[in-house]
C-alpha cells in the first residue's frame, strides 16, 4: 500500500477511536461527567502518558472493562500510527535526498541546455514552454516554496523539474546550473536591477550563451543590452502588441494562440541553422524537401550581409542554396524540427527531389 494512504488509514482509524473512547466516556460515566473530561480522558488514555484518571472507575464495572478495551486497543493503534507517521517521514527524506543527488548529477551532464531564472509570473510560461518543446532547462529560484507550488498547480506534469536553490545573482549559483555549458539564460526575475546583474556575471562567465532578460521598465533595457544580453523583453510592451494584434487582426492572433496550446501536435515556428559542416551547406530547399521529408513550411531565410546586418527572404524560392551560416525559417512539429535539426548537423544522404503530383 501506499505510505500516503498508510498514513492516511492510520489517521482515520486514530480518529474513529477516539471518537469511540470519548463517547463510551460520556455515555457511561453518568451525568457528572462533561464533554471536556470525557475528551480529555480518551486522549491521556490513549496516548498512555500515565496521569490519574479524571472520571473515576471504581464503582463502574462497565466502565472500568470498557476502559481497558480502550487501553488494549489504543496502544495497538498508537503504536501503528506513530510506526507510519516514521516511516513516512523517512521515506520521504530518504526519496528527497536520492532526488537531489540524482538531480545534481543530471545537471552536471547538461550540455547546451536553458537556464531559467526565476519561476514567477513570467518564468513560469518559459518554463512551459521548453517543457513543451522538449528542451533541456534548468530552473535558479531563491524559494523552493515557489517550486512546489508550481509542481502541484501542473498536477506533476513537472514532477522531476531540474532545479538550483539559491540566488541567480551569486556565481556559485550559476555554476551549480552549468551557466558555463548553457545555450542561452533566461533572466526572468521581478526586479530588472537582479536581471541586469545576472546578465553581467552570465556573461563573464560564458561569452558565448544567449542572454534573454525581463525588464518591467523600458527604458532600463538599454543598460541591459550594454551589460551584454542579446534580448531584452518588457511584459508590458508584449502585452501592449498582443492587445492591438487582437484589435487588428483576431483571426491570426486565434491561429497563433490554437498552434500554442494544441494537445494533440505541438506546432511550433522555429529556426534551423546551418552550419559550416553541414551536409546541407550547398543544397537547395528543394534538395532537402522540407515538406515531403519533414512536413515542414519553410517561411523565410536568414542571411547574413557582408556588411555584418541580416536579411531575411521571405517565401524562399525552392532552389535557393543554403550557405554556412544560413538560418532557415520553418513551421511544423516540434518533433519534426527537432529530426531535421539534427539531420542538419550530422551526415544525411539526402535523394534527387522527385516531383510530386
Amino acid at each position: 500500500m501506499n505510505i500516503r494512504r498508510r498514513l492516511l488509514y492510520a489517521i482515520l482509524i486514530l480518529a474513529s477511536m477516539t471518537s469511540i473512547a470519548v463517547i463510551g466516556y460520556r455515555v457511561l460515566g453518568g451525568p457528572k461527567v462533561s464533554l471536556l473530561d470525557s475528551v480529555y480522558m480518551a486522549v491521556i488514555t490513549l496516548a498512555g502518558v500515565g496521569y490519574g484518571e479524571i472520571i473515576d472507575t471504581s464503582h463502574n464495572p462497565l466502565l472500568r472493562l470498557f476502559n481497558m478495551f480502550v487501553v488494549a486497543v489504543g496502544v495497538m493503534i498508537t503504536v501503528y500510527v506513530f510506526s507510519v507517521v516514521t516511516a513516512f517521514l523517512v521515506d520521504s527524506e530518504i526519496h528527497n535526498l536520492f532526488w537531489r543527488r540524482t538531480m545534481q548529477k543530471r545537471i552536471r551532464n547538461l550540455k547546451e541546455h536553458f537556464i531559467v531564472c526565476g519561476l514567477g509570473d513570467t518564468g513560469r510560461y518559459a518554463v512551459e514552454e521548453l517543457h513543451k518543446t522538449g528542451m533541456p532547462f534548468v530552473v535558479i529560484e531563491s524559494h523552493e516554496d515557489n517550486i512546489k507550488r508550481f509542481k502541484d498547480h501542473e498536477s506533476g506534469t513537472y514532477k522531476e523539474i531540474l532545479y538550483v536553490i539559491g540566488d541567480c545573482t551569486d556565481e556559485m549559483t550559476l555554476d551549480a546550473a552549468g551557466v558555463e555549458r548553457a545555450r542561452c539564460v533566461i533572466a526572468a526575475v521581478q526586479s530588472d536591477k537582479d536581471n541586469l546583474v545576472t546578465t553581467v556575471v552570465v556573461r563573464q562567465k560564458n561569452p558565448r550563451a544567449r542572454i534573454v532578460a525581463r525588464c518591467s521598465d523600458v527604458k532600463f533595457a538599454d543598460r541591459v543590452l550594454r551589460a551584454g544580453a542579446n534580448t531584452a523583453v518588457s511584459p508590458n510592451a508584449i502585452g501592449g502588441l498582443r492587445l492591438a494584434s487582437e484589435a487588428l487582426r483576431p483571426h491570426v492572433t486565434s491561429f497563433l494562440d490554437l498552434m500554442l496550446r494544441e494537445k494533440s501536435r505541438t506546432l511550433r515556428i522555429d529556426e534551423i541553422e546551418i552550419t559550416g559542416n553541414s551536409p546541407w551547406c550547398g543544397k537547395s530547399l528543394d534538395e532537402i524537401r522540407f515538406r515531403s521529408r519533414y512536413h515542414l513550411m519553410a517561411l523565410a531565410v536568414k542571411t547574413t550581409t557582408d556588411e555584418g546586418t541580416n536579411d531575411f527572404m521571405v517565401n524562399p524560392a525552392e532552389n535557393l542554396s543554403l550557405q554556412a551560416g544560413t538560418v532557415v525559417i520553418v513551421m511544423g512539429d516540434v518533433d519534426e524540427i527537432r529530426r531535421a535539426r539534427e539531420d542538419a548537423k550530422h551526415a544525411l544522404h539526402v535523394h534527387a527531389a522527385t516531383p510530386v503530383s
